[in-house]
């Protein structure tokens, strides 16, 4: 990695973190995602792997939680999830450009589906 793919890196946790600590880390441009804070009101964040390449940066967080709430027109279940969410970036000048993100509903439903 590059001393300039290290700073790219180090400016997507700082902005991570903020996100986190504003309560903000689950939004995403998916319609669902504001469910996410209310269907797993115990949520705990990790960046779990990050990837600088250039000008962009990949960030893979986990997302861990207790379904507790209506998600995605699932009944709360009381099961534990691990979710995954990507947000991309592109910085530019040290600084973030654009960025975007979508959580793995692939993964996520299975997990919170009623059992029987």
């Amino acid at each position: 990695m590059t001393n300039t793919e290290q700073k790219n890196a180090e400016t997507v946790i700082a902005f991570i973190e903020e996100l986190r600590q504003r309560g903000e880390l689950e939004h995403t441009d998916q319609f669902f995602a504001p469910q996410i804070g209310e269907a797993f009101s115990d949520r705990q964040f990790a960046v779990d792997e990050i990837f600088a390449q250039g000008d962009k940066v990949i960030a893979r967080i986990l997302i861990t939680g207790t379904h507790t709430g209506m998600f995605a027109g699932h009944a709360p279940t009381g099961q534990s999830a691990k979710i995954t969410q990507f947000r991309e970036f592109r910085l530019a000048d040290g600084r973030i450009a654009e960025q975007r993100a979508w959580v793995d509903t692939g993964t996520l439903l299975p997990q919170i589906q009623a059992r029987k």
